[in-house]
């Protein structure tokens, strides 16, 4: 009889533990009540990119100026910001003109070179050119009726295209013989007149041969030499340009 007695009473026992565990394992699970799940987000949002900023992706859409040329104009020698349209670029912004300079200058070009490249000169629209070229042609003894014939073309067909055109010139060193000099420094006030276009009859004024403004080279200027090249070209550019 002892024995039945004691095997109901574990047996009671058991079954009551086994119920507080599984109240407490509900009590684990179940959610508290005084936490509202409905407001916790399932992730963390990511942050917004930030905003574009205008003046970064709107394009350039003053008129053109374009330099074109030689390594005159190409800034040879130089560092990167240092050339002649450069700082004609920041003379121009200084009096108020809203054009965007453009250098197209290569170096070692010759004036048939420029020819070659009207084409994608033309491409451009530019509303102003800066014709420089014939140093080369110069230098090695290039006929001067073929640098002339070159001049002609490049200046008649910029402006058939309705672009306003300056021409800038160039002279030799004395040893090429008077001939050959006075030639070719003539070659630029005939094609101007032909044309009618202003001309700045030498680009190196106030440049050549002074100190601290010629490159060891003594054919291109240096960074301080660029800055009055600017100048020089500064007046007649801004005689082709409107305000």
């Amino acid at each position: 009889m002892r024995s039945v007695c004691l095997i109901i009473i574990l047996a009671a026992l058991t079954l009551t533990g086994g119920c507080h565990a599984k109240d407490r394992s509900r009590q684990s699970t179940d959610a508290d009540p005084n936490v509202r799940t409905d407001s916790m987000p399932e992730t963390i949002p990511a942050p917004p990119d930030p905003p574009s900023s205008p003046s970064a992706t709107a394009p350039d859409t003053r008129p053109l100026l374009v330099c074109f040329g030689d390594s005159l104009t190409a800034g040879y020698g130089t560092e990167a910001g240092q050339s002649y349209p450069d700082f004609l670029q920041a003379d121009l912004d200084q009096k108020g003109y809203h054009y965007r300079v453009v250098n197209e200058g290569v170096s070692g070009a010759t004036s048939k070179d420029g020819v070659a490249r009207l084409s994608e000169m033309l491409a451009l629209k530019p509303a102003a050119v800066v014709v420089e070229f014939g140093g080369n042609d110069g230098l090695r003894g290039l006929p001067v009726d073929e640098m002339r014939s070159n001049l002609d073309t490049i200046v008649r067909r910029l402006k058939a295209s309705g672009t306003k055109v300056m021409l800038a010139g160039i002279t030799l060193p004395p040893d090429y013989g008077p001939d050959y000099v006075n030639q070719f420094t003539a070659s630029y006030a005939l094609v101007a007149k032909k044309y009618q276009v202003p001309l700045f009859p030498f680009l190196l004024k106030g440049v050549f041969g002074v100190d601290g403004m010629m490159q060891a080279d003594r054919t291109h200027a240096t960074a301080m030499g660029n800055e009055i090249v600017a100048r020089n070209v500064l007046p007649m550019a801004m005689s082709l340009l409107q305000r």
